[in-house]
C-alpha cells in the first residue's frame, strides 16, 4: 500500500494502491474534485503517514489507542485514514 495526502480542497490522508485509486476514494468519501486534485494529491512516506495517523484524534476528541491505530494502518485495504475535521 501507498499513502497519499492532500490539503486542498479538504485535507485527507488516504491509503491506496496508486494515485488514481486515491483520487477515486477522495472523490467518493471526502469531496468532489474541482479539477486540481490530480496536481494537489501527493504520495507521502509510510513513516510520515503512520505518525500523522497515530497522532490523530477520534470524532470524540480522544486519541485512538495504539493497537487500533496500528491494526487499521497495517490493514491491506484502501481507505481514508484521516479527513478534515470540518467535514465531520
Amino acid at each position: 500500500m501507498k499513502f497519499f495526502e492532500t490539503h486542498d480542497p479538504y485535507y485527507a490522508l488516504i491509503k491506496a494502491e496508486n494515485q488514481a485509486e486515491a483520487i477515486k476514494i477522495y472523490t467518493e468519501y471526502v469531496a468532489d474534485d474541482d479539477g486540481t486534485l490530480n496536481e494537489e494529491i501527493r504520495e507521502v512516506d509510510r513513516d510520515y503517514a503512520l505518525v500523522r495517523f497515530a497522532r490523530s484524534k477520534s470524532e470524540d476528541g480522544d486519541f485512538e489507542s495504539v493497537p487500533y491505530a496500528l491494526e487499521k494502518f497495517r490493514r491491506e485495504k484502501s481507505e481514508v485514514l484521516l479527513i478534515d475535521s470540518g467535514l465531520l
